[in-house]
């Protein structure tokens, strides 16, 4: 496979993307340099922005660099978390932007066809009238774009009632480097018209080609929500509670989302949000949000349930919220991530355990971690329905050269467990070293020979998922 360092783009190159895209679908360092970067500064180090306004002209644009040996680094909502959209001088950043089109709804069928710029916001509230759902949420919804999100394979809060993004595309159009567009735009769930070729870009992070267009299967809109934050000081007992919750009458488990002691606390205290309840750093809190299926209110399902898991033992103590200020404030202690800003300098994971193998993975985890270095902290916040935490690894110092030592720590039960070391972020850059030590050889060779196959110029998203 090509080496990830590519070409620089001779003079004329610019000039030739300003034919395929317009003068006004090109931005240069200067405005480059006005724009937000996102979550990595380094997104925006390109000093080359194209934005295509079809996804003809989004095959054009590879076809161009590709005779010329650049990189295009395939660009969303910039939101990702592992460096997958970082780009470097001499490279393209291919920015879906101006792909923003929502073409079809079909309330019948429960599909839609959108454009890859589309926000997950955007595409939420044009199906809100037709009482539809993409499926799927996460925190960064005003930002994130659907071509991103079923690039990385975005999973967020709905993912164990719905599945990943993986779970939610039907179909897909993709823009090869060879500048060639793939149509595999099909609108329903049973289609076995030979290989399913679409799964290789689903998750691909842009190292194969430039997802254009995704069809998706929606799911009813949800009915009234409420949410109730329960303190647990035994792990285990926070999957009892959530199964207990998950089986009362007339309840849907609509959200089952964990955070450690010192995560709330800490939290809290930076979003200026007093919590009425007592929670130790080893505890774990345990936000539940339910949708009502039977005659009881979800409000009245919920604080049935918890009393129940109270006279069991399950919790220690919760906090049932009052109105739908109280209940935006403990989504708020969830998406935010204070730690980051109390402690900068911190080790990032996002890993997924077996739910049965939870109590334990965290046990292990925090006693190693103590006996490598008692002065390293760990906070978690996870989905617990399907057993992915997203674990910080930090300390009173910076420890970000550490990865390399650390890293082993938090991944050393996983392959026993049936876990995986990358839940739902993506490899990009940040785990690079990791997928090159921890998945099959076999499995590696087999995803570089693809890659080789429908890029052999190495110009898609160069340096990511793979190591050079």
């Amino acid at each position: 496979m090509p080496s990830a360092r590519l070409v620089p783009y001779p003079s004329d190159f610019p000039a030739e993307l300003a034919q395929i895209v317009g003068i006004d679908g090109l931005c240069t360092a200067e405005q480059i340099a006005l724009l937000d970067p996102g979550v990595t500064p380094r997104n925006l180090d390109a000093g080359l922005l194209v934005r295509p306004s079809s996804p003809a002209e989004v095959a054009a644009v590879l076809r161009c660099a590709a005779r010329h040996g650049v990189g295009v680094v395939p660009q969303g909502g910039r939101t990702g978390l592992s460096g997958g959209a970082v780009s470097r001088p001499d490279e393209i950043i291919l920015s879906l932007q101006r792909l923003a089109t929502i073409g079809l709804i079909d309330a019948a069928s429960r599909t839609a066809v959108v454009d890859a710029g589309v926000t997950l916001e955007s595409l939420d509230t044009a199906l809100r009238p037709h009482g539809l759902s993409a499926g799927i949420d996460l925190g960064a919804r005003g930002s994130a774009t659907i071509g991103g999100m079923v690039s990385t394979n975005a999973g967020g809060i709905d993912a164990f009632r719905y599945g990943t993004m993986r779970e939610r595309v039907l179909g897909l159009e993709v823009a090869l480097p060879s500048g060639e567009l793939l149509d595999f735009l099909s609108r329903v769930r049973k289609d076995n018209s030979g290989l399913a070729l679409r799964q290789l870009f689903i998750g691909g992070e842009g190292t194969l080609g430039v997802i254009t267009r995704v069809a998706l299967a929606l799911v009813p809109a949800p009915a009234g929500r409420y949410a109730a934050l329960a303190v647990i000081p035994r792990a285990d007992d926070a999957v009892r509670l959530m199964r207990l919750v998950e089986s009362h009458p007339g309840l849907t488990l609509a959200a089952a989302e964990v955070m450690s002691g010192n995560q709330v606390t800490l939290t809290a205290a930076a979003l200026g949000i007093a919590l009425p309840l007592t929670i130790a750093p080893a505890d774990l809190a345990l936000l539940l949000s339910v949708e009502a299926t039977g005659d009881e209110s979800a409000d009245e399902g919920l604080q049935s349930a918890l009393a129940e898991g109270s006279g069991q033992a399950l919790l220690s103590d919760c906090l049932l919220p009052k109105n739908a200020a109280e209940e935006r404030d403990l989504w708020r202690i969830r998406e935010d991530w204070a730690v980051d800003r109390a402690r900068p300098g911190g080790l990032w994971f996002d890993i997924s355990v077996p739910v049965d193998g939870l109590a334990a993975y965290l046990a292990g985890l925090q006693a190693r971690l103590c006996a490598h270095d008692p002065s390293l902290g760990l906070f978690v916040v996870g989905h617990l329905a399907d057993g992915n935490l997203h674990v910080t690894v930090n300390a009173p110092v910076p420890i970000t050269e550490r990865y390399e030592e650390i890293a082993p720590l938090v991944y050393a039960d996983l392959r026993t467990l049936g876990g995986s070391f990358s839940a739902e972020h993506g490899i990009g850059i940040e785990k690079r070293s990791s997928l090159a030590h921890w998945l099959d050889p076999a499995a590696l060779a087999l995803m570089r020979a693809i890659k080789a196959l429908i890029d052999p110029a190495g110009i898609m998203n160069p340096g990511k998922v793979f190591t050079d």
